[in-house]
């Protein structure tokens, strides 16, 4: 038996947010296991309409549309049960859709910044972060001290971070 394509690549795709997408659902509905039921139907409603989704565009935007609509059916359904209101679940959702939209720009920002780090700078925030090599391994790779390098890898997230934070603000970093 082949696998399509697109299944296994929303099968990876939905492994890779579950978490992120029931962590949505769970400021609505707090019940870990109404949390559960209302992911396993979005996931099957995300899939009868996995041909609509476009690969160029983030999927956890796409797949909270859908967890909205499986919220709405959910809190229609018990309303007799003690749940927030479903204006109340619209606007948490609404605030988890911005933070999730920050986030990506935050990590737009974070890779023009990386690039205007210097080859020696890049190379260690690839070692550390990328390649998991400890301190003591970049430190026999560079021939720096180990203090040298956390001296470093310091000063490096700190410029990292105010260029974030300069681009977010739309100024020039």
């Amino acid at each position: 038996m082949e696998i399509d394509e697109d299944h296994e690549r929303f099968t990876r795709l939905l492994i890779e947010h579950e978490p992120e997408l029931l962590r949505c659902i769970l400021v609505a509905v707090p019940n870990r296991s109404d949390a559960r039921d209302i992911l396993q139907e979005c996931s099957v409603s995300l899939w009868r309409k996995f041909e609509t989704y476009r690969p160029d565009r983030p999927f956890v935007p796409w797949a909270l549309g859908f967890v909205r609509i499986e919220l709405r059916r959910f809190l229609r359904k018990s309303a007799n049960r003690r749940q927030l209101t479903e204006r109340a679940a619209e606007l948490l959702l609404e605030d988890q859709k911005e933070a999730i939209a920050a986030l990506d720009h935050r990590e737009t920002h974070l890779q023009k910044c990386l690039e205007l780090l210097s080859e020696r700078q890049q190379a260690l925030v690839n070692g550390y972060y990328r390649m998991d090599y400890s301190v003591s391994d970049l430190s026999q790779r560079t021939g720096q001290t180990a203090d040298a390098i956390y001296k470093s890898l310091h000063r490096i997230r700190r410029s990292l971070h105010d260029c974030i934070e300069a681009k977010m603000r739309g100024t020039q970093a």
